[in-house]
């Protein structure tokens, strides 16, 4: 009887520590990023460019590293659209859980409108949509839109 009692609380503590021993693998598996754009808006004109703040916050269970930030398809190249802070091939954003980040692109205008990609025709002016996406190291693509005022 004793025998009996000793084998089934052994048994009980041995599935209560692999329980445990298992959620902890789960929970390590089951990590993942989600940026949410928080706000998204343009101040500015079209004679001395637009800034465009954008808040990403991220609610996800697992760090977010932004690598790259697209303007109406193109990545932005520094020159005439920049990244404060800076988000380019060489440098990435890293944004802890729970934690946000505020970028600021700015757009620089001459002769009251901004050529967009660089050597096309398309213009950037006011009362244009811009449509911005965040891309992340995992590879997921985070989108907002602004209008230029």
């Amino acid at each position: 009887m004793i025998t009996t009692v000793i084998l089934v609380a052994v048994g009980i503590a041995l599935a209560v520590a692999i329980g445990l021993w298992m959620s902890g693998l789960v929970a390590t598996f089951t990590r993942f990023e989600k940026l949410e754009v928080t706000s998204a808006y343009a101040t500015g004109s079209g004679t001395s460019g637009w800034n465009i703040y954008v808040t990403i916050k991220n609610t996800g269970s697992a760090d977010a590293t932004i690598t790259s930030i697209m303007v109406n398809g193109v990545p932005i190249d520094g020159s005439t659209i920049t990244s404060d802070p800076p988000v380019s091939s060489t440098q990435s954003q890293t944004l802890p859980v729970g934690g946000h980040i505020d970028f600021t692109l700015a757009i620089s205008a001459t002769s009251g409108s901004a050529t967009w990609p660089p050597g096309s025709t398309s213009k950037l002016t006011s009362g244009v949509t811009v449509n911005i996406v965040f891309h992340s190291a995992a590879g997921k693509d985070y989108p907002t839109s602004v209008t230029l005022p």
